[in-house]
């Protein structure tokens, strides 16, 4: 049986609002995090993320307050990242009720940091991100961002990518910064070379527009389907989606 797609809102946060930037900058605010993760888990959403943007770039750790209230009314399964840089801290959001944490810089940076986490919480509780963005120089065409897409690393995307697989991460959520909040779609060659090259599944992250890109995605490896501006604002709604995904033949959650 073909694997389950997902859909999984993003909550972006700063200064404990849900806000939506344009290629990681241009920043508006979208709301409440506790009203938008309440009704996007009656909605049907099948699993919800909440990323502190600032938080790496301010050295600092999560909201832990914020995640606490939205853990509160979350009822499907809640990923928190953003200024996870140890276990420390993320024993502390998966105390606030977090079910699962999300690293970035962090992991690059010290990548001994990823079987820590696995060993600390078990690999079900660990995604990694990578933030990219085009670069001719890099093998793969993509280079890896870190600070929330402020810093590029010379390194290559798909090469971290299968190396974070090997530490045995079940999720990869790879974010184009050239799609971020587009709405253009997804960028699919990056989806594609990295649900390729690893085992993990492979999160459709930045771009989504309307309800096209998010078979594209699907079509191009991942399996599930993030996204942000299009739920805040109202642009798709998640049965609709759903009912969509279904009669193009995928499989999708009740």
């Amino acid at each position: 049986m073909e694997q389950e797609v997902l859909i999984m809102p993003c909550l972006d946060m700063q200064n404990g609002r849900v806000v939506k930037g344009i290629h990681f900058v241009d920043i508006r605010d979208a709301g409440d995090p506790v009203q938008a993760a309440q009704a996007y888990c009656q909605a049907g959403a099948d699993e919800l993320a909440m990323l502190d943007i600032t938080a790496t770039v301010e050295g600092r750790r999560t909201m832990v307050d914020v995640v606490r209230k939205v853990a509160q009314v979350a009822t499907v399964p809640f990923t928190v990242g953003g200024g996870i840089g140890d276990a420390a801290a993320a024993a502390a959001v998966l105390e606030a009720g977090a079910d699962k944490i999300s690293t970035s810089s962090a992991a690059f940076r010290k990548p001994e940091l990823i079987p820590e986490l696995i060993r600390e919480f078990g690999a079900d509780k660990v995604t990694v991100a990578i933030d990219v963005d085009q670069n001719d120089k890099m093998p793969s065409g993509y280079e890896v961002y870190i600070d929330g897409g402020r810093t590029a690393t010379g390194s290559d995307a798909l090469e971290w990518a299968r190396r974070v697989d090997g530490f045995g991460v079940p999720v990869i959520l790879p974010t184009s910064k050239a799609g971020d909040g587009a709405r253009t779609g997804f960028d699919l060659p990056v989806i594609r070379a990295m649900a390729g090259a690893v085992a993990a599944r492979v999160v459709a992250s930045g771009g989504a527009g309307k309800l096209e890109h998010f078979v594209e995605a699907v079509q191009a490896g991942a399996t599930i389907l993030l996204a942000a501006s299009v739920f805040h604002f109202g642009l798709i709604q998640i049965p609709e989606l759903k009912a969509y995904l279904k009669a193009q033949g995928l499989t999708v959650r009740a």
